[in-house]
């Protein structure tokens, strides 16, 4: 039987499949971001009362942690976020927002800014690569009151 099994062709080899071209990765367009994030003006102060106007260091940093595999539907996830978590937003705004104890003392600067939204999501939804693209860039101290205040879940502070 040995000698049968040696003598008969060899299996041909599976055909591969072509690899799916996945296309180019979609762009995620900060002002569109941005703008979404500024319609829930129950979850960011006003304007006037935020402590940077210009928050796109910050925005930047946090959508550089949205994977190519995330970024279309970037805009919807992170509404549905914002809807989801809409309690604990208006807690944290009024806790340690423009105006409140904590933000008196120079704390808790990025609470209120429109461009938060998108730093909390991804601190839920991609801690780890929040961190490693901000830890390159940005101070920690930011990132580390924000974590602090948003309260449990993974800690990304060492």
């Amino acid at each position: 039987m040995l000698l049968a099994h040696l003598q008969q062709p060899p299996s041909p080899a599976p055909a591969k499949a072509p690899a799916e071209d996945p296309g180019p990765a979609v762009e995620l367009d900060a002002k569109d971001v941005l703008a979404a994030a500024e319609r829930f003006t129950w979850a960011v102060a006003a304007p006037g009362v935020r402590h940077w106007p210009d928050g796109s260091d910050f925005l930047n940093i946090a959508l550089s942690a949205v994977r190519p595999e995330e970024r279309e539907g970037y805009i919807e996830r992170l509404e549905a976020f914002v809807e989801e978590q809409r309690a604990r937003l208006e807690e944290l705004l009024r806790a340690y927002g423009p105006g409140s104890a904590p933000a008196a003392h120079g704390r808790y600067a990025l609470i209120g800014q429109p461009e938060t939204l998108v730093i909390l999501e991804r601190m839920e939804s991609a801690p780890f690569l929040l961190r490693g693209r901000w830890e390159k860039a940005l101070e920690t101290v930011f990132l580390d009151d924000l974590g602090s205040a948003w309260g449990p879940g993974i800690r990304l502070s060492r």
